[in-house]
């Protein structure tokens, strides 16, 4: 499974930590942050994730800001995409186990590396259990199409 993560410059060390745990699960990475402290626009790299996970060149996305909110904000507004902000393990498992999110945000200056270890850890070990939930999700993308 290929996961792309993208991050603005609060979230370098994070985002880091975040790849080299993906990739020890056994996860291939594509990495669409910046990788400076520089100070950069959190919106480029969520649309970079989102659009990544949208055209099929990543199967999930994990987006990383200060708070996680702007960045998800961002790749929401990609066709297609269902990213959640969390900051605990067990909205990232709800997340997808219901809303299908395709796409996890967190914020750097809000969790700490091991508990967005922990949320990631949930989120990508949860199934989609469809039923009455595919209902749903298909109205969240119903609203797209309007």
């Amino acid at each position: 499974m290929r996961i792309a993560v993208g991050n603005d410059h609060t979230a370098v060390e994070m985002k880091q930590e975040i790849c080299k745990f993906l990739k020890e699960k056994g996860y291939e990475v594509l990495n669409l942050g910046t990788d400076t402290n520089e100070s950069c626009d959190y919106p480029v790299y969520g649309e970079k994730v989102g659009r990544a996970v949208a055209d099929g060149e990543a199967d999930l996305g994990i987006a990383i800001c200060g708070t996680g909110v702007g960045i998800s904000l961002a790749a929401n507004k990609v066709k297609g995409i269902r990213a959640c902000v969390c900051s605990e393990p067990y909205t990232a498992k709800l997340s997808r186990m219901h809303n299908d999110s395709n796409v996890l945000a967190f914020g750097a200056r809000v969790i700490g590396v091991e508990m967005a270890k922990m949320i990631t850890e949930e989120w990508l070990s949860a199934e989609f259990e469809g039923g009455r939930h595919q209902r749903r999700v298909d109205l969240i993308m119903d609203i797209e199409k309007r």
